[in-house]
């Protein structure tokens, strides 16, 4: 068997394990948790469905040396699953709210090797660049250039690039030739990825701790 199918086997198994109501606030949506559709986590933000978070991650080809950029904390549902299998998770969220809630929820279940952020996700996090993997959960008008140049050598990075109604997820790549290439896995409906890359300009101050 090979490392990767290995590693994909591992995430699934930890994956199951994962209780998707304890990333959602609201009693009401508790309820729905168990569902493999997106609920929302307000501030105009959701959960994405089980199915796909398990599809990104798994398509990031993890490694314990690998350092992870995530823009989108959100809930931090699928901020686990990455810190999980990574050295360590590097994660933006632009809603000050919900980034607090993800990083208590997340230092209560013992993960710390997590790095937050509260501010503009299209800026990436270029003080620890290069990353070795980058995902993106909101959707972007157009690939961002800049993280792209924040991606190492032999990296991968998953985004949802298109119009409001519906998006491709997009696989970028770069080899040991700094060469890029891009694959499309399908097509997704996200939140809108805000600043520069987003579909309404950019916006937001930064502000960062750990």
């Amino acid at each position: 068997m090979s490392n990767t199918l290995r590693t994909k086997k591992r995430i699934q198994a930890f994956f199951e394990t994962l209780n998707r109501s304890e990333f959602i606030d609201d009693k009401s949506m508790k309820e729905l948790a168990e569902y493999n559709r997106p609920l929302p986590i307000g501030y105009e933000q959701t959960i994405s469905q089980p199915s796909l978070v398990l599809a990104m991650t798994q398509e990031l080809d993890l490694h314990e040396k690998c350092r992870v950029l995530e823009i989108g904390t959100g809930s931090g549902y699928q901020t686990a699953l990455l810190a999980q299998f990574c050295q360590h998770v590097y994660t933006v969220e632009r809603i000050e709210e919900l980034a607090d809630k993800s990083r208590t929820r997340l230092l209560k279940m013992g993960y710390h090797n997590i790095s937050f952020r509260v501010g503009d996700g299209s800026e990436g996090w270029e003080e620890f660049a290069p990353f070795n993997r980058i995902v993106v959960t909101a959707a972007a008008g157009k690939i961002p250039d800049k993280l792209i140049q924040q991606l190492a050598l032999g990296g991968r990075m998953i985004v949802p690039v298109g119009p409001v109604e519906s998006q491709e997820l997009i696989l970028i790549t770069k080899d040991d030739n700094n060469e890029i290439n891009k694959e499309f896995l399908g097509d997704v409906r996200f939140v809108e990825f805000r600043g520069e890359y987003g579909w309404q300009g950019k916006d937001r101050e930064d502000r960062e701790y750990h």
